[in-house]
């Protein structure tokens, strides 16, 4: 039987530091995105081989290897029921990634865990594409370089390992910005492939529940960023409009029919204030575009819908950057009498106190319009409280806010006004989108975040169309005219970004979203689109995938000369004694002589002189003259004279 062969270079305790330093710093910013008891097995295993490197204890046979795989790959099979997609794949990798350390006995396992944690580095985009996250995998590909040069050469010190690192990384930093700005983008995410890619993207949604709203203010998240072109609406005109929702099916609304309108389901008036800017919008994994009420210009790949929604024609899973056009006032288009009569539907049985309220608004037989201010003079003579805490509400929602506790959020106020309107005989439906922003005054951007989530109420006049009522302005105007802070009762817990008690924070805020705008919209949001346009400033007119090849070549060629050039200048010159030694071994290197190097000069030449008699003596004068200039101690103006001879003895040397 074959005796099977030992290792001859196994992993150094230096090496095994590093390569468990390079584990870790690809394992922790995937911590959060794991389950659990799979980042407490994966801490485990670190903890584990470090003990075990400290005690210079041997590692773990085999077979207790294969079971730990075979329990933890079967743990991801039951956690997400495949071992193929995104989070499974980044799970299956971090085990082995893990257990890798517990059998790395030589370098080439080394390298193995050095190529993972590359790998699982760029994972951390999968979830967060944010300066931080960047941060992060810079840190963690710098470690694992140090790690591979390691590798390499286990004597070298840790500072020197970093250093060399970084240098090798900023020799790359220049092809990276090659291929940044040269390569042709791909719309869309490399990753898009499986379903799970946008699984954890949050947004509003397609329905509306007690709570749906209230759970998503909580969030300090980034909806989307607007930069005006000019004029800037006033904070309580800044609608930015969402999915309507106009069935109500017990406590839940839902979308009603809607049709995807050849053009603009509405007029622009030619007198009405117009705003020009451009929305940068985060993923949200659903169709809608936001723009301010009411867009006249539709972005590329865009439509209308016929109860005025900006739809994309696939959901939005990348940053998406567009330009708009809004107008305050508009006509509409008679409406369909499909719509009317399902903007008038009340579920049966529903809400007894607020459909005889309702009715008693028609007493007299008045107009929409005065119905409408009935409405309105009711909701301003309760004692209506926003809050994020409300009471938890049964069967009749509106009647429990309208009549009992009077305590909601914008989602109550205006599911109960467009309950209490169709019982007046008013058609009346439910908006909802975000209502105001913050403006950043470091770099004059409007930030609207997850938190001015917002719902209102449309109610249709025969006369004027559709009306926007925000029933919260008209019971809780500070909600609309201040903060989310304003509205709030006293003592009730907030967003923390919506804290008016930390002004340092909000001056460090501004500039970090400046900071991480610039990030969007040059680094994250560089598209198709943005590529072609900075590429025809620097004068490459239409440029295509050929162009852009040619021009990649060039300038990566330039690079590489020029790092060359670098290289060269930098090399280490031999001095003038050096160079006239290594001319006199180069001519005995061509007679079969040449010097190994672990031979000082006095011992390589007594080797040529055995060789070569007749030359012996002049080898000799040689390496004597060599020895002294080079480890000498004479005074410099003997040492002019020494080199002189030895120059003289080198050119008059032929073996």
């Amino acid at each position: 039987m074959a005796r099977k062969p030992e290792i001859l270079h196994p992993l150094t305790p230096a090496q095994t530091w590093w390569l468990l330093a390079t584990g870790i710093a690809a394992f922790a910013p995937l911590a959060p995105q794991v389950p659990w008891w799979l980042a407490a097995a994966t801490a485990g295993a670190f903890v584990w081989r470090a003990a075990l490197a400290w005690r210079r204890q041997p590692l773990p046979t085999r077979w207790v290897l294969v079971f730990v795989t075979i329990a933890c790959t079967a743990g991801v099979l039951f956690q997400y029921r495949t071992l193929f997609g995104q989070q499974a794949g980044v799970a299956l990798l971090v085990v082995f990634m893990a257990l890798k350390q517990l059998e790395a006995r030589a370098p080439r396992d080394g390298l193995a865990v050095v190529l993972l944690a590359y790998f699982l580095t760029l994972t951390q985009f999968f979830e967060n594409q944010s300066l931080p996250a960047a941060a992060t995998t810079l840190a963690a590909a710098l470690t694992a370089t140090a790690a591979l040069a390691s590798l390499v050469d286990a004597q070298l010190r840790p500072l020197r390992l970093l250093r060399l690192a970084a240098v090798m990384l900023a020799q790359a930093a220049p092809f990276m910005l090659i291929l940044f700005v040269l390569f042709p983008r791909v719309s869309g995410p490399l990753w898009g492939l499986p379903k799970d890619a946008h699984s954890s993207l949050t947004g509003l949604s397609d329905d509306m529940q007690p709570g749906t709203i209230n759970r998503l203010i909580r969030s300090d998240a980034i909806a989307f960023r607007v930069a005006f072109d000019g004029a800037v609406p006033p904070k309580r005109e800044m609608y930015w409009r969402g999915p309507v929702l106009t069935v109500l099916d017990g406590r839940t609304w839902r979308p009603g029919g809607k049709s995807a309108a050849a053009d603009l389901p509405y007029r622009p008036l030619a007198d009405s204030p117009a705003y020009a800017y451009t929305v940068t919008l985060e993923p949200h994994n659903k169709p809608w575009l936001f723009g301010l009420e009411f867009p006249v210009t539709l972005p590329p790949d865009a439509f209308a819908t016929s109860d005025f929604q900006l739809h994309a024609r696939k959901p939005v899973r990348e940053r998406r950057r567009y330009a708009l056009r809004s107008q305050t006032e508009v006509a509409y288009f008679k409406e369909n009498h499909h719509v009317l009569a399902a903007a008038l539907q009340l579920p049966d049985d529903l809400n007894p106190r607020t459909v005889l309220l309702g009715n008693s608004l028609r007493e007299g037989r008045p107009t929409d319009y005065q119905r409408l201010q009935r409405a309105l003079d009711f909701m301003r003579s309760q004692r209506f409280v926003y809050t994020l805490q409300p009471p938890l509400m049964g069967e009749h929602v509106a009647d429990e806010f309208l009549f009992d506790h009077q305590r909601g959020f914008c989602e109550h106020f205006s599911a109960a006004f467009v309950v209490l309107m169709r019982a007046a005989g008013v058609p009346a439906r439910v908006v909802t989108g975000y209502q105001g922003g913050e403006r950043n005054p470091v770099d004059d951007t409007w930030v609207i975040r997850q938190s001015d989530a917002h719902a209102w109420t449309e109610v249709w006049l025969e006369q004027s169309g559709w009306v926007r009522v925000d029933p919260t302005a008209v019971s809780v105007p500070a909600r609309i005219e201040q903060n989310l802070a304003a509205a709030m009762p006293a003592g009730e817990p907030l967003p923390w970004l919506a804290r008016a008690d930390f002004r340092w924070l909000r001056e460090l805020r501004y500039r970090w979203w400046a900071v991480n705008n610039a990030w969007n919209q040059w680094v994250l949001g560089y598209d198709p689109q943005r590529q072609r346009e900075l590429l025809e400033r620097l004068g490459m007119h239409a440029p295509d995938w050929r162009k852009m090849g040619i021009a990649l070549a060039a300038f990566a060629g330039l690079v590489l000369l020029a790092l060359a050039g670098w290289l060269l200048w930098r090399r280490p010159r031999p001095d003038p004694a050096e160079r006239q030694w290594r001319k006199a071994a180069r001519r005995l290197a061509r007679r079969g002589l040449a010097r190994h190097a672990w031979e000082g000069p006095q011992d390589y030449a007594a080797r040529v002189a055995a060789k070569l008699p007749a030359a012996a003596a002049d080898i000799r004068a040689i390496a004597a003259l060599y020895a002294g200039l080079r480890y000498g101690n004479a005074p410099a103006d003997s040492l002019a004279t020494s080199l002189a001879t030895l120059r003289r003895r080198v050119a008059a040397f032929r073996p």
